[in-house]
């Protein structure tokens, strides 16, 4: 069965119609085993959190966006603990911030791909000479 390693900027889409909402979702559809790491749901929470404090979302529909969130079929199939040291070393390897490292680690732990529309962390992992399979943009999704 196939397996991808999602991150925040793709759980948001399933939960709030963005740009590229449709793609994301069709992981949903798809018989994948979708994983990350806990941080995901502290990560949305503050996506959520940000778009209700600009306006973007109604007080009612934050309370619908988190029920939504937990219900996300999404696994956590390993502590950030045991994540820790590898995300650090390919957030300096990639001169990028731990925090998307954090789902990097878990996808070559668990030998999946991270599906992300973080375009900089996209092009950051897609330039890098060994990582570059490890990471898929969610527009390439269809």
């Amino acid at each position: 069965m196939t397996g991808y390693v999602v991150d925040a900027s793709v759980v948001v889409k399933w939960i709030v119609t963005e740009e590229w909402s449709d793609e994301a979702s069709t992981l949903l559809e798809a018989n994948a085993i979708l994983i990350a790491p806990e941080l995901l749901f502290a990560e949305v929470s503050n996506a959520l959190w940000t778009m209700r404090h600009r306006g973007d979302i109604e007080p009612e529909d934050l309370a619908e966006a988190t029920d939504a969130l937990r219900a996300a079929p999404v696994v956590v199939p390993v502590s950030m603990r045991q994540l820790a040291s590898s995300a650090v070393r390919l957030a300096v390897d990639l001169g990028h911030p731990a925090y998307d490292c954090f789902y990097l680690a878990l996808a070559i732990q668990e030998q999946h791909r991270v599906v992300t529309a973080d375009t900089r962390f996209h092009d950051k992992v897609r330039g890098h000479p060994y990582l570059s399979d490890r990471v898929i943009h969610v527009s390439s999704l269809r």
